[in-house]
């Protein structure tokens, strides 16, 4: 799922010309060094949430292993055999099931919604490819205010989910924008349902699971049966390990509801790339995107992008209590499945899609640099300070704070950078990079961004603008933090305002709360992000919040 307006986003890259060169594979015990020590650093607590991982190569496996706990309650170790929750990974299996019906003559891609869900509103008008690809501009059930705060606890069929969304105001035409849509691969199940006339899940397991041998790979509701070996979920609450949110999985459906383990989507990759799962030209479009998917690089339930100087094809999911990922390099025919037993994460922690990058890049012999930072004066870091105008719109503002560089995009959070050589920082989150070029006076006259290490990186002009000045807090007193308490509602946005203390913070659903602070009684600022919050005068309880973020102004209304 993504979110809206302040989520962060993490997984940043970075490039080198060095990878222009093509190194030989990482030998099968250097890649499992490097596992090892990369999961001590990331879950060093063995009783907290933990990870299971694969890496191999071909059929070889290359490091197979797990860190942390399976039960924290029970104090039962990770095991890399254990069943984690999917989330979103279950969309390319739902998009195979739905190809591999239009190879048998059940439906066309190019077939209307409304020939399998009749009576959908606008349905002769959104197709079968659209919901593969996100292109049918229908509102995602999970953005729906409200929804994951209690309703997605509910059992509901597959029709009565899609009453809760069918109504609802499209985020654009059919087939003329993209968005991440989860009420889209619910109809994918829907119309798996309709043309094959069993469960979405259950023509998963007939068609590929049974004949794959994938024996711990299924339908994760444990309400109808329990799971041999699942393990248990958890989120961070108030910075200490919580159980994860409970929540029906008749509810992800199609999207998000299988459970797996590292072992069986190893298979599923060997056989689904290995052309053991679909014919020929239905796995070209499964990973080819087009159109106005082809700017976002998804096909059906698979993103297809750039990765060290070869191609990666990859998912990642995110549903309560988990976060997985999982990666396929075609070229090296590289497998790589993160499963972590936990929605959110502490420091040092890596994300799963960080940590599967970096295995595979290791395993390539194309390692990211070590963040092992070099020593700067005071007098040289600031040299760097300035702002970097990418456009009329946007820029970098790099700043010295306490002793360290940082960037901050416009409408971002701002990132401390680590210098590993002269004119080069790493970012401490992630796996961006950042260089300096200098004029012949020696003066720092530009940087170069690298995205996901990948490419030439995109040259940034330092402009001749002042630094902005800093923002200090002001106190407030309580009853006037009292006032402004409450959910706040927009378009489906939901926005809680809460207060711990004295301090007050802001969460949009489905994201972290974070800290803001008052420059007047109405006006509150982030430091983590370039935003702020302007509530509605008076004694009363503020009946709105607007949110100023990136030239945008949203109002959101007290619920």
């Amino acid at each position: 799922m993504r979110l809206p307006i302040l989520s962060l986003l993490l997984a940043f890259g970075a490039s080198s010309s060095a990878l222009a060169a093509t190194p030989a594979p990482a030998p099968k015990a250097d890649v499992a060094r490097y596992a090892e020590a990369l999961l001590e650093q990331a879950y060093p607590d063995a009783h907290a949430p933990g990870v299971a991982v694969l890496v191999a190569r071909g059929d070889e496996v290359l490091y197979r292993g797990a860190r942390g706990a399976a039960s924290i309650e029970l104090d039962v170790p990770m095991s890399p055999d254990q069943v984690f929750r999917l989330g979103s990974i279950t969309k390319q299996f739902a998009a195979a099931g739905v190809l591999k019906l239009a190879e048998d003559g059940k439906l066309s891609l190019d077939d209307p919604l409304m020939k399998f869900v009749p009576g959908y509103p606008g349905g002769e008008k959104i197709t079968v490819r659209m919901l593969l690809n996100h292109t049918s501009g229908i509102k995602s059930y999970t953005d729906i205010v409200g929804v994951m705060d209690g309703p997605i606890q509910k059992t509901v069929g597959t029709a009565q989910l899609i009453d809760t969304f069918k109504n609802e105001k499209p985020d654009f035409a059919p087939g003329e924008g993209w968005k991440y849509n989860n009420s889209g691969y619910v109809l994918v199940g829907a119309v798996i349902e309709a043309a094959s006339g069993m469960p979405w899940h259950a023509w998963l397991k007939k068609s590929f699971f049974d004949p794959l041998g994938m024996q711990h790979t299924g339908y994760g509701d444990e309400a109808v049966a329990v799971i041999p070996g699942h393990v248990m979920g958890y989120t961070l609450k108030n910075d200490q390990w919580a159980v994860a949110m409970y929540l029906s999985m008749t509810q992800p459906h199609a999207a998000g509801a299988l459970v797996s383990t590292v072992d069986d989507l190893l298979r599923w990759n060997r056989a689904l790339h290995e052309g053991k799962v679909l014919k020929a030209d239905s796995y070209r479009q499964m990973i080819t995107p087009v159109g106005k998917a082809a700017d976002e690089h998804y096909g059906f339930g698979i993103s297809h992008e750039a990765f060290r100087g070869t191609d990666m094809l990859q998912h990642g999911g995110g549903i309560f209590g988990f976060s997985t990922f999982l990666l396929y390099l075609p070229v090296e025919d590289l497998t790589v499945a993160v499963l972590y037993n936990a929605d959110s994460g502490r420091p040092p922690g890596i994300g799963t899609g960080t940590l599967a990058r970096m295995l595979a890049a290791q395993a390539i012999g194309k390692p990211y640099p070590q963040k092992k930072a070099i020593a700067i004066d005071a007098a040289t870091l600031r040299e760097y300070e300035g702002v970097y105008r990418i456009d009329k719109e946007a820029a970098r503002v790099l700043r010295v704070v306490d002793g360290k560089l940082t960037s901050q995009r416009t409408g971002g959070p701002a990132y401390a950078l680590i210098p590993i050589a002269k004119d080069v920082f790493l970012f401490d989150e992630g796996l961006s990079r950042m260089t300096f070029e200098r004029d012949a006076a020696g003066r720092i006259s530009a940087m170069r961004f690298f995205a996901d290490d990948e490419g030439e990186g995109d040259v940034v002009r330092r402009s001749d603008e002042p630094l902005p000045s800093e923002r200090d807090p002001v106190a407030l007193p309580k009853p006037a933090l009292e006032r402004l308490v409450g959910k706040y509602a927009h378009q489906g946005m939901l926005m809680t305002v809460a207060l711990d203390g004295e301090k007050l913070t802001a969460q949009l659903a489905g994201q972290p709360a974070f800290g803001i602070f008052a420059e007047s009684p109405t006006k509150f600022f982030f430091k983590v992000v370039e935003a702020s919050l302007e509530f509605a005068p008076g004694d009363a309880p503020a009946s709105s919040v607007t949110l100023h973020q990136g030239g945008q102004a949203i109002e959101f209304k007290r619920e």
